[in-house]
């Protein structure tokens, strides 16, 4: 037997596992599945058998999202408007602050009612939104139905406050709310009317405030309070055409540029215009302190040039809100402007 000839050796055969499939970053939209990541290849298999309590998860209308769906952000313009009235109400009684307050609180249920039937009619368009699609309904947060059960309790709260209140000087309210409802199944689509009733709400915040209070209310206050949330309005139109494009928002349709530029300013000449015939003509205070009432005239029209500043030169203007009390010029100059309104108030003779 020849030994340097030997058989060659069995191969021996070897099972290699198979290499995972790479994980699809792209696939990954919600934050929990990151975890994925960090799993071996036999969990990942058994988690991804369950994606369908993702959107259930996503139906649970969590008290937050509630509260995120009536806006209390916005809650502040009730605060900033329907008090206005006292201006032409001096001197204040504990009863006109009473009567104030509960003016807040009847159109801050009404605002709430009309927010959550806006984005519900609404949760399409806002889904092609940069910064609406955010929102509770349209991001799946609370599903149409919970949406629906909180207008209804919104609505019903509503009445209660009218019931309680005094007997028919709840009409201001009642029209905000149906000007509103028509707002949102329809007339928001239709240019210059969308802007024109989003003012008048205002104009109406004021009324009631004025009418549960019993004073009278200033005509040029009036134009003051609507042309100043018309200029708010369109701005607003006009951030929303800069940064999302006309797609969502019908109305935009009828509306360019140079077109909301030209409104906007002329609105805000209206404004400054009707608030010094107000300090001249009907304001309350104008009798005895004059002087310092006229002095806020500058302060108002130089919140107006600031606003016209956000908007046309550094882009803003998208949420008037956070404009006018996030931005810290406007902010500085509306306490001065609140210090000389103090001061008059102070220097009025009583009687």
């Amino acid at each position: 037997m020849d030994i340097t000839r030997s058989s060659p050796a069995p191969l021996r055969v070897v099972a290699v596992p198979p290499e995972p499939e790479p994980v699809d970053l792209t696939a990954l939209t919600e934050p929990a599945d990151l975890t994925a990541l960090s799993q071996p290849a036999h969990d990942r298999q058994s988690t991804a058998a369950a994606p369908t309590a993702v959107p259930e998860e996503r139906r649970r209308s969590r008290p937050r999202d509630l509260l995120a769906l009536v806006r209390p952000g916005q809650w502040v313009k009730n605060l900033a408007v329907v008090p206005l009235a006292l201006l032409d109400t001096h001197p204040w009684g504990a009863a006109d602050l009473l009567r104030t307050g509960w003016a807040i609180l009847g159109f801050t249920l009404a605002s709430a009612v009309v927010y959550v039937v806006n984005d519900l009619a609404d949760r399409e368009r806002d889904r092609l939104h940069p910064v609406k699609r955010h929102r509770p309904i349209a991001s799946g947060r609370v599903s149409p139905a919970a949406a629906t059960v909180l207008s209804g309790l919104l609505a019903l709260s509503l009445t209660g406050w009218a019931v309680a209140g005094p007997a028919w000087q709840w009409w201001p309210t009642a029209l905000y709310l149906a000007l509103s409802l028509a707002y949102s199944q329809g007339l928001k689509h239709v240019p210059l009317v969308d802007a024109f009733i989003v003012a008048t709400g205002f104009v109406l915040r004021l009324l009631q405030g004025a009418l549960l209070i019993g004073g009278r209310l200033s005509e040029w206050l009036a134009l003051c309070v609507f042309s100043l949330c018309l200029m708010l309005s369109l701005g607003k139109r006009r951030h929303e055409m800069t940064a999302a494009g006309r797609a969502h928002r019908p109305a935009l349709r009828g509306y360019t540029l140079a077109f909301l530029d030209h409104l906007v300013v002329l609105v805000a000449v209206l404004t400054a215009v009707s608030y010094v015939l107000y300090l001249r003509d009907d304001a309350a205070l104008a009798g005895g302190a004059s002087f310092v009432i006229l002095l806020s005239a500058p302060c108002a029209v130089f919140g107006l040039a600031r606003y016209l500043q956000l908007l046309l030169v550094e882009e803003g203007g998208g949420n008037p809100v956070h404009v006018l009390f996030r931005d810290r010029v406007t902010l500085i100059n509306a306490g001065l402007w609140a210090v000389l309104v103090a001061l008059a108030l102070l220097t009025h003779p009583s009687g």
